[in-house]
């Protein structure tokens, strides 16, 4: 009796057992079958090859219509690990022009996991990138020879212009970073890497597409599936109308040839940037196909730094093109009026503080201590600032005199459609107390009033300044590119940022800009025909002085202001100004005249060395 009930329950644990492993079976099946495509993907991998079709980038025009970058073709070797047999090694390389090393090592490359997370040996990889049309149609003949690789069409980058390379910037192999923050990116494509290349990517690249082939039970290609009906074509990256003037770039660039610096012009109006150019410069062309690599060695090894596009990363003292902003908010707070003169004895004395000034008249007012660009009278302004009872304390002084700062483009990125965009430095209060412990005036800080000290701003914020003043007390964030094909610029690039000025007071410094032009530090600015304003900058440094200028022009209707910043190239008056006033005749006639362009060939052929020695 005993043993039959224990067999009677060893019949149902049996039973149990069976039906758990049956249970767990049908679960799994219908895991495999409904939840997952898993085994679909897998089984389709075999009987299909879902081949890339890439999209044409899109590409760029100037503000003229003339074509910047455009694309020209290139041909990537593809392999798929499970087809290649009975490979002549020897002739593959010989077909290619690489070593048996470079080989070896690119096929374990291939099939490394950590290195291509994507790897299958059933779909093609890539081996190798960017043939010319050249190597291509010497590959060509030859690849029947060669079981499991192919070969698949893209396209590279043409630059038209051998200029401007800091802003179109460059393309390159996506990282393993580029693949995880969007999933657009598989082993082996190319993303912009810098300027308008990286910043305007997602517009430039297009949408894939694909061609969907039939394979047979070896993987061999039977051809399309369905005659084509599963393909997907490609979508066109846009196309870019930028703001810039590519024959204005390539004077500037000409003008910077042999120096170190930057030019920066922007239309006021809209906050379109006519041309950016930093020296020393580099041919976009570099940093195309197979030679990217090797080129963008050679030049980030330069110890001039070409790479670095100091019109937005370059910071610098503004020197006395920083002194309008120091008029404009004297005026603003009421601290001094257009009439208010102050003394110069050679530059700015009291209480033992002497800050050094050149020869002119004394007392001055405001517009002729502009023209003159006057030390002493900027330096007395700061003073009576920062001692006003008004504000309480030389901490509630100091912090309305930075927020004019903030309101004018200082110490903030600008936003400009390029990445990389340095912010620069205005001090503020806090700053000082911790410097001071908190004991510090006017008189402990006076050189900031001058564009000296710890102020700092890129050559792109001093131009957005000359566009502010020629604006009347507004600027819009400037940018490099007019127009997106079918799509709208940001609205940050279209709004309007008014400055903590009344107009009234940009009045006034306008006629202080427009007196350097003519009786001033600027009086090699000056055009037949056309009033221009502007201001001079001479940046004290550890060396030789950095060269300055900011104007704009005409005074009343203005189409372009300008920024000039060159190394060590001593007075405003030396490099900036006659560098600037150029930029704008260019830019407002159309040409240069005979005269202009001796000049323009004199200060080309100039060099500036870095060490401080001029030639």
């Amino acid at each position: 009796m005993n043993n039959n009930y224990r067999y009677e329950n060893r019949k149902f644990v049996i039973v149990g057992i069976v039906m758990a492993i049956v249970l767990v079976y049908i679960g799994r099946l219908f895991y495999l079958q409904i939840l997952t495509d898993e085994y679909k993907e897998y089984a389709d991998s075999n009987a299909f090859l879902n081949k890339t079709v890439y999209p044409s980038r899109g590409v760029m025009y100037d503000r003229t219509g003339k074509l910047l970058v455009s694309n020209q073709p290139a041909y990537d070797v593809m392999v798929c690990m499970r087809n290649v047999k009975e490979l002549d090694t020897l002739a593959f390389c010989q077909s290619l022009g690489i070593t048996r090393e470079f080989f070896d090592k690119r096929m374990a490359d291939v099939k490394n996991r950590r290195l291509n997370p994507g790897y299958s040996s059933y779909t093609d990889q890539l081996f190798l990138s960017q043939l010319t049309a050249e190597d291509f149609a010497m590959f060509q003949e030859q690849l029947y020879k060669f079981n499991g690789f192919s070969i698949q069409r893209r396209a590279i980058r043409q630059y038209n212009y051998p200029v401007a390379g800091h802003l179109f910037g460059d393309l390159g192999e996506v990282s393993k970073k580029n693949i995880a923050a969007d999933d657009y990116y598989v082993q082996g494509d190319f993303i912009g890497k810098q300027g308008i290349e990286s910043f305007y990517e997602k517009q430039l690249r297009g949408e894939k597409g694909k061609e969907v082939l039939l394979r047979d039970a070896y993987g061999r290609v039977k051809g399309r599936y369905m005659e084509g009906a599963m393909d997907v074509a490609p979508i066109p990256g846009k196309n870019l109308t930028l703001s810039l003037d590519i024959e204005l770039q390539a004077l500037a660039e000409r003008l910077l040839q042999n120096k170190i610096g930057s030019v920066v012009a922007i239309e006021p109006s809209t906050g379109e940037v006519l041309c950016m150019a930093s020296s020393p410069a580099f041919n976009p062309q570099m940093l195309t196909g197979r030679q990217r690599g090797e080129n963008h060695r050679l030049l980030s090894k330069d110890k001039q730094k070409p790479l670095l596009n100091r019109a937005i990363q370059g910071t610098y003292p503004p020197g006395s093109t920083f002194k309008t902003s120091q008029a404009l908010t004297y005026l603003q707070e009421g601290i001094i009026t257009p009439e208010t003169s102050f003394p110069c004895s050679m530059g700015f004395r009291f209480k033992g503080l002497h800050v050094g000034c050149h020869a002119h008249s004394s007392p001055t007012a405001l517009i002729p201590s502009l023209a003159t660009s006057c030390n002493s009278y900027f330096c007395w302004g700061l003073y009576r600032m920062i001692g006003s009872e008004k504000f309480g304390s030389s901490q509630e002084a100091f912090t309305r005199w930075k927020d004019h700062m903030v309101s004018m483009g200082f110490g903030y990125r600008l936003g400009i459609d390029l990445p990389g965009e340095a912010r620069g430095f205005i001090p503020n209060s806090a700053f000082y107390d911790k410097w001071y412990g908190g004991r510090w005036n006017g008189l402990t800080i006076i050189s900031v009033s001058i564009g000296q000290g710890e102020v700092t701003l890129t050559p792109l914020q001093i131009a957005n300044l000359g566009a502010t003043i020629a604006n009347r007390g507004y600027y819009i964030a400037p940018h490099v590119v007019k127009d997106i094909e079918d799509e709208s610029l940001d609205s940050i690039y279209t709004t309007r940022k008014y400055t903590m000025v009344d107009k009234k007071h940009y009045e006034t410094v306008v006629q202080g800009m427009r007196e350097a032009v003519l009786n001033g530090t600027c009086r090699a600015a000056n055009l037949p025909d056309i009033e221009v304003c502007g201001k001079t900058g001479t940046a004290q440094n550890r060396g030789k002085d950095h060269s300055a200028f900011m104007g704009f022009a005409p005074m009343n209707d203005p189409k372009i202001a300008v920024a000039v910043y060159v190394e060590n190239g001593g007075f405003g008056a030396v490099y900036g100004v006659p560098i600037g006033a150029l930029i704008m005749e260019k830019f407002l006639t159309g040409t240069l005249t005979e005269e202009s362009e001796k000049k323009a060939n004199d200060i080309q052929q100039r060099v500036i060395y870095y060490g401080n020695q001029e030639r």
